[in-house]
């Protein structure tokens, strides 16, 4: 039986995998006919003596002329991506961790046998070069090969003749074949670990202590986040990891350690979107004797210097706006924005009037949920402010902004600001309609420590998951004295996010969580 035009159609996926299947069969039969040869296809003998970038360092500035009077030779390796075949002579691109560089392999050069065994190179393999540095016609910068030696023979071809992954999904799995293919993807990643080492460096540089804390701690603490729970056979006790080190970082804090960081890993167990992953990376550092403001200042210091040091501008693009870093950054208070947004007197929200504060919002059309005091109870105008903030604000705040005054429903460890107590001495950085960093003046009262901790446990019951729970050891650590001091946590990978002009967190972490493969 005879279908019609169209009624039979094969699934894109199924192609790709045929394909890569004949050409998977092809290298391995490859592989054999070497192995038949006498010839060991993953040698690790060859040591290069340059980068692809050191050679290209050492000779660009060199005229034809000059480099065939030099006549120096390089030891070079890496992947083979690019290949033109004309017959006795190939022109190849070799790519290695800093640079590409052509290759030129002639016949006549290397020889007969050599050249037999190099034609079973393809795109993918790994290849040796020892020759000399010369210059083509077109003058592009060229290294002719003496010895050109397969080390390592790969079995399945790179991504679309090597153009570069276009599957978003792909990248993110795949990432080591994102890596090869897009040099966007592997300069990310290049940003991501120079900002990393420039945080600590500017840290230290003030005198804070690098240290470590645990990340599976028998309670979570230190962020409204749900944890990720894991089991301990040997002590038969359920353990969370982390989803923030700041109670044992103030634990140091107490302990006599004035000016501590940490940088690392946290978990928390949240949906997966453009700017969340469940693994993230968290920098946070607390110091004593300082306030929020002076966090402040120190924040745009830092960004500053990571913009000097890692983009040389403090003006860049990231989603076709241009963001300038030069300080002094916006400073907004949160009542206020918010009273004025709602057409409020600025003290009806500084005095936290529920009944104000829901009738402005329903004037705007902003629905509040219906349980939403039975939930929150005499907590229910903090967060329905805080929630009104983001609401109304976080879509304007594309510049650097810091926003500060925050309620003390929503901040359970931070210190109560002397003039409105129901706000307290806490500030967020805002960039690109997102938060980037949160930090506060840390409580450090014992007693006003266990009446926010007892009031979690009552939003806890009434449904919330995510609010704080009773740490008695970091009580007991209060009651011994922990100084006056100001913390603040940065998201590393937002940060990286801006630096590299990148629209998904996804882009930024090696390898992010996925679901797992349909087969």
């Amino acid at each position: 039986m005879t279908g019609g035009a169209g009624l039979v159609r094969a699934d894109a996926s199924l192609v790709v995998e045929v394909e890569t299947s004949d050409l998977s069969a092809t290298r391995r039969r490859k592989l054999r006919e070497l192995r038949e040869r006498g010839i060991d296809p993953y040698p690790n003998d060859f040591r290069p003596s340059d980068t692809l970038a050191g050679v290209r360092g050492r000779f660009e500035s060199f005229s034809a002329e000059e480099l065939e009077k030099r006549n120096e030779s390089v030891r070079v390796a890496g992947r083979i991506v690019g290949w033109r075949d004309f017959g006795r002579a190939v022109f190849l691109h070799l790519q290695d961790r800093t640079e590409r560089l052509q290759v030129y392999v002639r016949r006549d050069r290397v020889g007969a046998e050599a050249f037999e065994a190099f034609r079973f190179a393809e795109l993918g393999d790994f290849l040796g070069v020892e020759g000399r540095v010369f210059r083509t016609k077109t003058g592009e910068l060229t290294v002719e090969a003496r010895t050109a030696r397969l080390l390592v023979k790969a079995l399945r071809p790179l991504p679309e003749k090597w153009h570069g992954l276009t599957d978003v999904e792909l990248r993110y799995r795949q990432r080591y074949l994102d890596l090869v293919s897009n040099p966007k993807s592997r300069r990310t990643f290049l940003v991501r670990a120079q900002v990393v080492e420039e945080m600590r460096r500017f840290l230290r540089e003030r005198d804070f202590v690098e240290v470590e804390t645990p990340v599976m701690q028998p309670l979570p603490g230190g962020a409204a986040a749900r944890p990720f729970v894991t089991h301990h056979n040997a002590l038969d006790m359920d353990l969370y990891l982390r989803i923030a080190p700041e109670l044992y970082l103030k634990r140091l804090l107490v302990g006599g350690f004035e000016r501590v960081f940490e940088l690392g890993r946290v978990f928390r167990n949240e949906g997966l979107s453009t700017q969340h992953n469940p693994e993230f990376s968290m920098l946070e550092f607390y110091a004593a004797y300082a306030t929020y403001e002076d966090f402040m200042t120190l924040t745009e210091e830092l960004f500053v210097s990571l913009a000097d040091r890692v983009l040389g501008t403090r003006r860049f693009a990231y989603g076709g706006t241009e963001l300038d870093f030069e300080p002094p950054w916006r400073r907004l208070s949160l009542p206020e924005y918010v009273a004025s947004r709602l057409e409020l007197p600025a003290e009806a929200v500084l005095s936290l009037d529920l009944p104000a504060i829901e009738a402005a919002a329903a004037r705007r059309g902003i629905r509040v949920e219906s349980d939403y005091r039975t939930r929150y109870g005499e907590a229910a105008a903090g967060y329905l402010v805080a929630e009104l903030f983001e609401t109304l604000a976080e879509p304007e705040l594309s510049q650097p902004t810091f926003v500060y005054l925050y309620p003390v429903a929503v901040s359970p460890l931070a210190r109560r600001n002397a003039r409105y107590p129901e706000f307290v001495d806490r500030f967020e950085l805002y960039v690109a309609g997102r938060e980037i960093a949160n930090a506060f003046s840390e409580l450090n009262d014992p007693e006003d420590q266990r009446r926010r901790f007892e009031e979690q446990l009552r939003v806890r019951a009434a449904g919330d998951e995510e609010a704080h729970r009773m740490d008695e050891d970091f009580l007991r650590a209060l009651e011994y004295g922990m100084p006056p001091a100001a913390g603040e946590g940065i998201g590393v990978d937002r940060v990286v996010m801006l630096f590299t002009d990148s629209p998904s967190i996804r882009d930024v972490i090696l390898f992010p969580q996925l679901r797992p493969e349909s087969r």
